[in-house]
């Protein structure tokens, strides 16, 4: 039997396979595993995306992050640096656009925007299918779930957004402490 590496886990691994495979028909044990694990990157307080004192990247780091993920014209040291960055950007953009759609931008003005809706969609699709072309070696057996991952990435957004909307109702339903 495989421990959780993570506390919350086995919560988001339930959550995440009841709404994916019940309301979106996805079942796909590998997937859901692969986005509760998403889930606790982003719970932990230490992650990149909590400790940002906004809701999220402005577009400018969005931007930023994809061209140094380029080891050819970019800053990537390496292929191996430029499939981690681009794992990380498909991560957050499926995290944001799902689950914290507050940073998501609507209005296009102010020097400090975040990215809109379809900005974060074309930036996870692609990113994600970067990793997927990532396909010998020791990512071969990975490959398969990153290209699912792109091809079909706004139904993920879809699945997190229920998600969320799951957790809020629950978190309604809570009894208060005070």
């Amino acid at each position: 039997m495989q421990t959780a590496a993570h506390p919350l886990e086995p919560f988001f691994q339930h959550e995440v396979t009841t709404i994916f495979d019940g309301k979106l028909g996805l079942n796909d044990p590998e997937l859901t595993g692969y986005v509760a694990r998403v889930l606790c990157n982003f719970s932990e307080e230490g992650s990149l995306f909590l400790s940002r004192p906004t809701a999220g990247h402005p577009i400018e780091e969005l931007v930023s992050m994809i061209r140094a993920s380029d080891p050819v014209y970019g800053s990537a040291p390496s292929f191996d640096a430029e499939r981690s960055m681009r794992k990380y950007i498909g991560d957050y953009a499926l995290f944001v656009a799902g689950m914290v759609p507050e940073a998501l931008d609507c209005d296009y003005s102010g020097p400090a925007r975040h990215p809109s809706l379809g900005e974060l969609i074309q930036a996870g699709k692609e990113s994600y299918y970067i990793v997927s072309q990532f396909n010998v070696f020791e990512y071969k057996k990975e490959a398969p779930l990153f290209a699912r991952l792109s091809d079909q990435f706004e139904r993920y957004v879809l699945g997190l957004a229920l998600v969320r909307e799951e957790l809020g109702k629950r978190l309604a339903m809570a009894p208060q402490f005070g």
